[in-house]
């Protein structure tokens, strides 16, 4: 089993100190980055000025996480800013396929998130495009929420395809993560999780050894 991604979630970081936030997840594997834009979410944080400055002083990789409508005209850029990973939402794109071989071109792992009302059929088979799928485990524009169950099933069937398929699709979770929450989207299948709150409120370097620690009981 491939040792579980952590990816902690700067949307619970104070922003006014992000250098010392980051710097503070070097153990993590990679950081992950809501951009919400007020249209497609109910909320909004930052757009490619900040980004840009994050790449900077980042000690890990960028998990970007695109909460915008038009993704189509906006997710590039982020793989331009030099993002590890940019993953749009399904509901926010004409055509996915050929938003993720963009992406891919750029040279970034081009992902694609589903909202917990999105049905994974039409996806499943377009797997070979994407290099991560993240399965929303709350409805997305905050951080804090309680964990959606319920989605488990689909995150399942990401798993039996990505199993059957034979391809190394990341397969990620957002929302609700904690040491309690981590194990139960581990059996599912998740193996790249996103926490927020479970980080930074406590001793992020510990609580990502404890996240860690929680999958890694679970496979034994």
């Amino acid at each position: 089993m491939t040792a579980a991604r952590i990816n902690p979630s700067i949307l619970s970081a104070d922003f006014v100190n992000l250098q010392a936030e980051l710097a503070a997840i070097a153990s993590a594997d990679l950081v992950h980055v809501d951009v919400m834009d007020n249209h497609f979410v109910p909320n909004l944080t930052m757009g490619p000025p900040i980004v840009e400055r994050i790449q900077a002083v980042s000690p890990v990789p960028l998990d970007m996480h695109l909460m915008i409508s038009d993704a189509d005209r906006w997710a590039p850029g982020y793989a331009e800013l030099g993002a590890y990973s940019v993953t749009f939402h399904a509901e926010a794109t004409e055509d996915p396929v050929k938003l993720a071989r963009r992406i891919r071109e750029i040279g970034a792992r081009a992902g694609i998130a589903l909202k917990p009302g999105t049905d994974p059929e039409p996806y499943l088979e377009l797997l070979p495009e994407f290099d991560q799928v993240l399965v929303m485990t709350v409805e997305p524009g905050f951080g804090g929420q309680k964990f959606m169950h319920d989605m488990m099933p689909k995150l399942r069937r990401f798993a039996d395809a990505k199993a059957a398929s034979g391809l190394d699709v990341w397969l990620q979770v957002d929302g609700g993560i904690t040491v309690d929450t981590i194990a139960i989207a581990a059996e599912a299948g998740a193996d790249t999780f996103v926490a927020g709150s479970a980080v930074y409120g406590g001793v992020p370097e510990d609580r990502i050894a404890d996240l860690r620690r929680a999958v890694a009981n679970h496979s034994h």
